[in-house]
C-alpha cells in the first residue's frame, strides 16, 4: 500500500465519516448541534427569532454580548450559558472577540461554519414552534390510552 500525505489521509477519513458506527467523531458533534442551548445560542446570533413576514429573520447574523445573550434565552444559566459559547468557540461556530475598553467589551459572533449551521438550526427550531400543539395532542392522546391499558405485561 503506498504512503499517503497527511492530507490525504484526512481525507480518507472524512470519507469513511458514518454516524451510525459507535467510534465515529461524527457523533460527538451531533451531540453538541443537537443541545438545545446550542440551538438557541445559535439562532439567536443569527438574528434570531421567528421569520418576519416577507421573509428573513430578525436583523441578520451580528455579534452579540453575553449579557444580550444571557436575556434572549430565557431560563439560561451563566453557567450554561459560559459552556455553550466556549463549546461553540472550541468547534470554530462561533468567534469571541474582546475589545479592550473599560470595562472590556466581549461579543460573540457565528463563523462562516457557524453561519452555514444556521439554516438548519432555524429549520429545526422553527418546526418544533409549528408542531408543538400536535405533538402535545399525540402524547395527550397517548398517555390516556396508556393509562387505559394498566400496566406493562413482564
Amino acid at each position: 500500500m503506498p504512503t499517503m500525505t497527511a492530507a490525504q489521509k484526512r481525507a480518507h477519513a472524512k470519507a469513511e465519516y458514518d454516524a451510525f458506527l459507535a467510534a465515529c467523531p461524527s457523533r460527538i458533534l451531533l451531540d453538541r448541534i443537537s443541545d438545545k442551548w446550542v440551538t438557541l445560542t445559535v439562532s439567536a446570533l443569527g438574528g434570531g427569532g421567528s421569520p418576519k413576514p416577507g421573509g428573513g429573520y430578525g436583523d441578520g447574523p451580528r455579534p452579540m454580548r453575553y449579557s444580550e445573550l444571557s436575556r434572549r434565552l430565557a431560563g439560561v444559566s451563566q453557567k450554561m450559558l459560559t459552556q455553550t459559547l466556549r463549546s461553540l468557540e472550541r468547534d470554530g461556530l462561533v468567534t469571541r472577540t474582546a475589545t479592550p475598553t473599560v470595562p472590556v467589551t466581549v461579543t460573540y459572533e457565528l463563523t462562516d461554519l457557524g453561519l452555514s449551521l444556521l439554516q438548519l438550526v432555524r429549520g429545526i427550531k422553527g418546526w418544533a414552534e409549528t408542531h408543538m400543539d400536535d405533538v402535545l395532542a399525540h402524547r395527550a392522546k397517548h398517555d390516556a390510552g396508556a393509562s387505559d391499558q394498566g400496566p406493562p405485561e413482564q
